[in-house]
This record gives structure tokens, C-alpha cells and sequence, in this order.
């Protein structure tokens, strides 16, 4: 045969597989429906979140880590209880990841010259009890240079393969078929999509002019989720969620379609956790769209209070950053499919981040200068963009005019002045004192006890209607389209399994259409920095294998 490897999808798992594979010096052909310009996939507008355990950074900001910490961590939000059967492998690979997070991830990554930001990031709070759903602790690290640094390293090592000719890489080849013979995943044969001259992430041509027909010893999908396929998120929604949103944007490019995943079912691999996803509720529609119905996710701190369409409060821990899945099920099971911030310049200015790699110049240009500027006064540069012209911010100096706004953003009149303004002030004569039976107001105080948040992510507490904090700021908050958690089972080697527990000769998958890893490494929730990881793990995992096939 002409290729050991063939490899569908030139996304991050995929440029590690391939860059694993041939450093192995096996010869590889590098497939994907989209043009050169989006190489590496959604990594390349992440913000470049990555999960490690007691790293240098978190031990530099007090931080007290522990595997066995990590692990309580994962089992608690992971609640697998499909242990015999689609949980099997899911669980061998989250203990797998697990290892690696504490181990030699670091090291790996950063012999490729990847470097991380000092202060490390506390994501997933939970705000249950010690062994349910969050990070004990902040293990949340950006990469020094955001998602396009991570693509860069991998890209780095394939394009060296390109050049010695064993990595061929051919973009706008579509597979639409994987090639069975005696029970062996032998090929792929597809369509040839015209070029095209697109910017990366924008909507790009279908039309077929030409196909196509290779083979190998073995194939390897790396195709990513569902996140832009609506249809099919709303197929697969689970009802623990409630019904499933009518409106929703989206956080990833319209090439993230599954398609991949019903080619390969056909070809007789099993996909297992079809009902989990991960989807935020923190979405604002972007001001300068560059895909379909694209929007961006807030990463907020945790002061701003949180309203569901009627102008109800949420009850602890459906907090901001506590857990984003018990806030989607408490926001759908409302009936509607949008939720409110309600905050002041204070603390939009603290707490306040935008998730992407090109919401974050400072971080993604690797400008310690313009870092600097998040410490002076006034919002973000990005953020401030999103106040002056998206169009879920409503902005006034007093709260009855805020309401007026907020109805009208809405075309209702849900919101009562009077009720609001009831449930804010009640909450703000807490601040009267050090102790209080708020929660919220009690976890806001509490992440100030460390040092990186009280730097960074969270607002001097304060009174919401005091007139020297505002003006005040209100946020549409949409439901957006993220992450398959479900996908192709595979077994410890990435090979995918088929519907009788088997694994499928020649048939591997990493990434995001294997769940990350098992066909669910995450279980019903995420701790976050966990995707990105989670490809980079299952990528390499494949990758050694086929190595050393």
C-alpha cells in the first residue's frame, strides 16, 4: 500500500496523531474537507485552556494539587454509572488522562516550546460537596500564546514530515465512505470539494469536483463533534436537560458537522453517550460574526448576578463559573432559552473574559504589554467592543431604565422593575456585614483567598445598586454550542469498538468523535482545559500505537 496511516481530520488531534505516527517514519496521508487556512481546526480559536495536576504554576500561586485530588475531582463531576458497558472504556481512559495531567503532559508540551501563563485559572467551581461536581482547585493553565501556539507546535512537526515526504497532506477531500474488506478497515473513498478561498472558520463550498479512493493498514478519524450540526444536537438532547433550545447559537465553525460519526457507525464502529454534550449559557451573539450564527462565550468571575427570563434569581450553586451544565438544565426547565447578567462597571471591568483566541490579543499576540492594559481602569479592549456593539448588552445609569431596556431587547415586559430590584437590594444589604447566608456572596469572598483571582477574576465585593460602581450592565445570555462528550468507543490503543464490544481492525479515533478519549473520557460533566487535552492525549495515544504498529 501506498500509506501505512490514512488520517480524516486536520484538527488538533489529528496534526498529533499524524506528527506521532511519522516520527515513527510510517508514511501517513493527512485528509480534510476544509481548506489549508483552517489547519488545526477549533484549537486554533481557543483560548488555549489546558488541565495539569500540581504543575510549577499552581504550586508558584499556593496552590495544593494532588493526583489523588484530581482524580475525586473527576469521578465526582464524571458520574459514570454505565460502568458495564458504555462507561467501560470511558473510565480506563479518564484515569489514563488523569496520569497524564499530573505527569508528563507538562514536559511533553513544553519541550515543544510551549509555555504557560503564571496565573492559573479557576474553572468549573462546582459548589457542592467535596466529592460532586468541580476543581477543588484552580488547574485551568493558558497557554502562552493561546489555542494558535498549541496548532503551531503540532503544524510545526507535520509540516517537517511533509517536507521529508512522509506526511501527505491533502485539504478539500471529503470522505464519505470508509472501505470494508474481510472485517478490515482497509481505505476511505470521497469527493474532491473545489478550492477554496475562504478566511479560517468561514462557511466554505460543497461542490464535488472530483472523488476519491485510497488505502492503507490503517485509518484514524479525527473528524471532531456535532457543535455546529443544531439538528443533531437537538436529536441527541437528553430530557434530564429539558427540552431542547429553540434558539442557539453557535461556538464553532459550520465544518464541525459529525459527519464522520455516521460514516463510521455504518461501517460497523459503535458510538456510545450519544446524550451527553456540553453547551454554555453564557453566549452572546458576536458583533463581527465570521461563521454561522457564530457566538462567543463569556468566561465570567464570580460576582454578577444571574436571572432567569422572569427576573427569578438562580438558587446556589448555579452560579457564574460553578457548573455549566446544572445551569443549563436550570435555564431550559424555565421554558425559555436565554438568561440574564446583572452587573456593574466594576465588575465587568475584573471579571470579564472573553473565550477565544481572537477575543484575547494580549495573550494571543504573547504581548506582555498589552497585558498590562487589562490592570487599568475601563473594560478590556474586547470586551469593551462587545459593550459598544453587541447586541446582547443593555447599559444604563439607574435599574428602572435598565429594565426598560432589557424588555425591550426581548419584545416582552417579563421583567418587573419592582421584583428585580427587591432580590438585588435584598442581596446587598449582605454586604453589610463580613458574614452572610448568601452563598454567592460568600463564594465571591471566598475565591479572593486566592491570590490569582483576587489579582484577576474577581471584583472587590460591593453593593450592585451603589451608584459608585456603575453604571449598570445587563447581559442577555444565550445558550452556545460547544462539545460532543459522547462519540466512538475506543479501547486503551484508540481503536474503536464495534457494536459487540470488539475492536475494529484497521479503525482507530481520537479526539473529539471518540469523546475525547473511550467514547466519553468526561462522563456527564467537564473540569475544563479538558478538550483541548483531551485531544492532545487521545491523539498521541493513536499516535504511538500506529508508531509502533
Amino acid at each position: 500500500m501506498e500509506y501505512d496511516v490514512i488520517v480524516v481530520g486536520a484538527g488538533l488531534a489529528g496534526l498529533v496523531a499524524t506528527a506521532e505516527i511519522a516520527d515513527g517514519g510510517k508514511k501517513v496521508l493527512l485528509l480534510d474537507q476544509e481548506s489549508e487556512s483552517s489547519l488545526g481546526g477549533q484549537a486554533w480559536w481557543s483560548f488555549g485552556g489546558l488541565f495539569l495536576v500540581d504543575s510549577p504554576e499552581q504550586r508558584k500561586m499556593g496552590i495544593k494539587d494532588s493526583k489523588e485530588l484530581a482524580w475525586q475531582d473527576w469521578m465526582g463531576s464524571a458520574g459514570f454509572d454505565r460502568l458495564e458497558d458504555e462507561d467501560y472504556w470511558a473510565k480506563k481512559w479518564a484515569e489514563a488522562y488523569v496520569d497524564f495531567a499530573a505527569n508528563e503532559k507538562r514536559e511533553w508540551l513544553q519541550s515543544m516550546g510551549i509555555k504557560f501563563f503564571p496565573v492559573v485559572g479557576w474553572a468549573e467551581r462546582g459548589g457542592y460537596l467535596a466529592d460532586g461536581h468541580g476543581n477543588s482547585v484552580p488547574r485551568f493553565h493558558i497557554v502562552w500564546g493561546t489555542g494558535p501556539a498549541i496548532v503551531k507546535a503540532f503544524e510545526k512537526r507535520v509540516r517537517k514530515h511533509i517536507d521529508n515526504g512522509l506526511v501527505h497532506y491533502l485539504p478539500r477531500h471529503q470522505v464519505d465512505n470508509l472501505v470494508v474488506e474481510v472485517n478490515s478497515i482497509t481505505g476511505v473513498s470521497g469527493s474532491i470539494l473545489e478550492n477554496s478561498s475562504v478566511e479560517r472558520g468561514e462557511k466554505s463550498s460543497r461542490k464535488v469536483v472530483g472523488e476519491f479512493t485510497y488505502h492503507a493498514h490503517s485509518v484514524v478519524i479525527s473528524s471532531g463533534g456535532i457543535g455546529a450540526n443544531f439538528e443533531l444536537i437537538r436529536k441527541n438532547w437528553p430530557e434530564r436537560l429539558g427540552q431542547p433550545p429553540k434558539n442557539m447559537i453557535s461556538g464553532v465553525p459550520d465544518h464541525v458537522d459529525g459527519r464522520m460519526l455516521e460514516i463510521s457507525e455504518n461501517a460497523g464502529g459503535r458510538i456510545v453517550n450519544r446524550d451527553r454534550m456540553w453547551h454554555y449559557t453564557e453566549g452572546i451573539k458576536n458583533h463581527a460574526p465570521v461563521w454561522t450564527d457564530h457566538g462567543i462565550r463569556i468566561l465570567p468571575g464570580p460576582s454578577s448576578l444571574w436571572f432567569d427570563a422572569e427576573g427569578n434569581r438562580f438558587q446556589a450553586p448555579n452560579f457564574p463559573g460553578f457548573d455549566t451544565l446544572g445551569t443549563l438544565e436550570t435555564i431550559m426547565k424555565t421554558g425559555y432559552d436565554y438568561s440574564w447578567f446583572i452587573l456593574t462597571q466594576r465588575i465587568i471591568e475584573k471579571e470579564f473574559a472573553l473565550s477565544g483566541s481572537e477575543q484575547n490579543p494580549d495573550l494571543t499576540g504573547k504581548s506582555y504589554k498589552k497585558l498590562l492594559e487589562r490592570l487599568k481602569s475601563g473594560a478590556p479592549g474586547p470586551v469593551q467592543a462587545f459593550m459598544n456593539k453587541g447586541e446582547d448588552f443593555v447599559i444604563a445609569d439607574h435599574l428602572s431604565d435598565l429594565v426598560k431596556k432589557m424588555n425591550q431587547l426581548v419584545d416582552s415586559n417579563l421583567l418587573d422593575e419592582d421584583y428585580l430590584r427587591n432580590q438585588i437590594q435584598a442581596r446587598d444589604r449582605e454586604m453589610d456585614n463580613l458574614f452572610t447566608k448568601d452563598l454567592q456572596i460568600t463564594a465571591l469572598r471566598g475565591s479572593r483567598f486566592y491570590r490569582g483571582d483576587k489579582l484577576i477574576r474577581t471584583a472587590k465585593p460591593h453593593k450592585i445598586l451603589d451608584p459608585n460602581t456603575g453604571p449598570l450592565i445587563a447581559v442577555r445570555l444565550n445558550i452556545i454550542s460547544r462539545k460532543t462528550l459522547g462519540g466512538l468507543q475506543t479501547n486503551l490503543s484508540g481503536q474503536v469498538m464495534n457494536k459487540e464490544g470488539n475492536p475494529i481492525n484497521g479503525l482507530y479515533a481520537a479526539g473529539e468523535v471518540a469523546g475525547f478519549g473511550g467514547g466519553g473520557v468526561h462522563g456527564y460533566r467537564a473540569l475544563e482545559g479538558t478538550f483541548l487535552g483531551g485531544c492532545l492525549f487521545s491523539g498521541k495515544i493513536v499516535g504511538e500505537t500506529l508508531k509502533n504498529h
